[in-house]
């Protein structure tokens, strides 16, 4: 066969991230706060001990750094941004950190999940030069943290790969394995004295499905049904190598956690029939197994080895279209979890031009009856994350989980009752998936603050502070949903009297 990537043409906006080929599932429904769903509240505690954080990532709030993949598409291909912005200075968290961190301490939280720019720190991608500066800025923000009582939860790559390694290739190389390992091992002997948690990537299946499959997320690399498996492989061997070398080299000394991001739909069968609920189960693997398999069991999922493998040899590849792993490629570590959706499923392509969504061979569906977010891919669906979180419990040896982002899009108004629902109900099937059985050691709201949020630029808002970005100064104002996070948070509970 021959080479077949390409860069993808202008896509259409709004359908930049998330849905794929097959049923498509997008569309936009506004809901008013009729009612806080007091039926999806638990009355039950959290914990003493259960840790709640919120989050951002520096792409989406930093400025000042080297270029990544990110900025070379929105200042050369404007028109993918919704709005044609981009995050050259976005919420100035470089200069305004000491601000950010007294969001936090106002908020309660206890940790503070964000990332650190690679380009900051080595704006070559390499470690032949390291930013000093860039250093001294987390130094001094996880400094800030400390002194006000914050754990920092520190995510190692989190989708900006700096420019000169996507010029050579980026994910698709191996060449990448000790390249982003070496930058693995120079934060933890910056950093890691003062850091108990890190993630090495976040939702790996985002930036290889739509940045190397797709082609709709930089660095715009179209190669469906080979690109993201190949980009897959990479970075699942990359994550093993840094997770090795922090826990042979700096795990005694620095006592903390490490994982992997994962983020994934909860696929619901549509019905109870037998071929649904297989549907579902086959979603689930291609969609959470492809990535939480290889690192817990050594190896991709069954279901996806055999299919991949029967459609590429019909499609004439003479072999499988997923690259095998070694048997001693892959570690066992702690698994981390994001999830914003639900779907429903069935159905089996027909051969032709390969693909993962024809790999994954179900049918999409979200139910007109969710209530939805100003982003037409996220529904409100709570049940959602109780299931996904028992699915984990039962299918990954029983894992301790922590939720690294549940939260809710709108356009920033500041009493915003949806957001609170949202909170509520999905914080509340957190603790009675708990109950159940599974070890959620953590929750974190996304996000901290409105910020750049990718291709919808400033047209959508997570945050639980409303930040002016008309203003030079980006001045920030709590919304309703920080006093209802901040008294969750303080009373471990999510209505004002919980069980104990």
């Amino acid at each position: 066969m021959s080479n077949r990537w390409q860069v993808r043409p202008i896509i259409e906006k709004g359908h930049a991230i998330g849905g794929a080929a097959g049923c498509h599932t997008q569309c936009n429904i506004y809901c008013l706060a009729t009612g806080l769903a007091d039926d999806n509240a638990t009355d039950m505690a959290f914990p003493d001990d259960f840790l709640f954080g919120a989050a951002t990532a520096a792409y989406q709030v930093e400025d000042g750094k080297g270029e990544s993949v990110w900025d070379y598409v929105v200042h050369n291909f404007p028109e993918r941004v919704e709005d044609g912005t981009t995050a050259d200075v976005t919420c100035d968290s470089y200069h305004k950190y000491k601000e950010d961190v007294a969001m936090l301490k106002e908020l309660g939280v206890n940790f503070y999940r964000f990332s650190i720019a690679w380009t900051r720190i080595m704006p070559n991608g390499t470690a032949d030069y390291i930013n000093e500066a860039g250093v001294s800025y987390y130094r001094n923000l996880i400094k800030e943290l400390k002194d006000n009582g914050i754990e920092s939860m520190i995510t190692l790559y989190h989708w900006d790969l700096p420019q000169q390694l996507a010029d050579i290739g980026g994910w698709l190389e191996d060449s990448m394995i000790d390249i982003y390992a070496e930058y693995a091992r120079t934060c933890f002997q910056l950093f890691g004295d003062d850091v108990k948690f890190w993630t090495t990537f976040n939702e790996i299946k985002e930036f290889c499905q739509l940045g190397y499959g797709e082609g709709g997320l930089p660095p715009l690399h179209y190669e469906p049904g080979i690109g993201e498996y190949k980009c897959t492989r990479v970075v699942l061997k990359a994550h093993a190598k840094a997770y090795r070398i922090y826990d042979e080299e700096f795990r005694a000394t620095q006592n903390g956690m490490i994982g992997a991001i994962f983020d994934t739909h909860w696929f619901e069968p549509r019905t109870n029939s037998s071929e649904d609920v297989a549907a579902a189960e086959q979603g689930r693997q291609f969609s959470f197994g492809w990535f939480a398999n290889p690192i817990v069991n050594g190896d991709y999922p069954e279901i996806m080895k055999t299919r991949i493998a029967d459609r590429s040899a019909k499609e004439g590849f003479n072999q499988s279209r997923l690259p095998e792993f070694t048997e001693d490629e892959i570690g066992v570590h702690q698994r981390y979890l994001r999830l914003y959706r639900s779907q429903h499923c069935i159905e089996e392509p027909e051969i032709g031009d390969p693909s993962y969504s024809k790999d994954m061979a179900v049918s999409q569906y979200q139910s007109p009856d969710w209530e939805g977010s100003s982003i037409s891919w996220l529904k409100v669906v709570p049940w959602g994350i109780r299931g996904l979180l028992n699915w984990v419990r039962e299918t990954y040896n029983d894992p301790y989980v922590i939720v690294t982002e549940n939260g809710y899009a709108d356009d920033g108004v500041l009493d915003d009752d949806m957001r609170i629902h949202y909170y509520q109900s999905y914080i509340s099937n957190v603790r009675l998936a708990m109950d159940d059985g599974v070890k959620v050691l953590a929750y974190t709201a996304w996000s901290l603050m409105d910020n750049y949020e990718w291709l919808n630029g400033y047209t959508k808002k997570f945050g639980l502070y409303n930040v002016d970005f008309n203003d030079p100064n980006r001045t920030w104002t709590p919304k309703k949903s920080m006093e209802y996070y901040k008294k969750v948070i303080a009373t471990h509970c999510v209505i004002d009297n919980c069980t104990r």
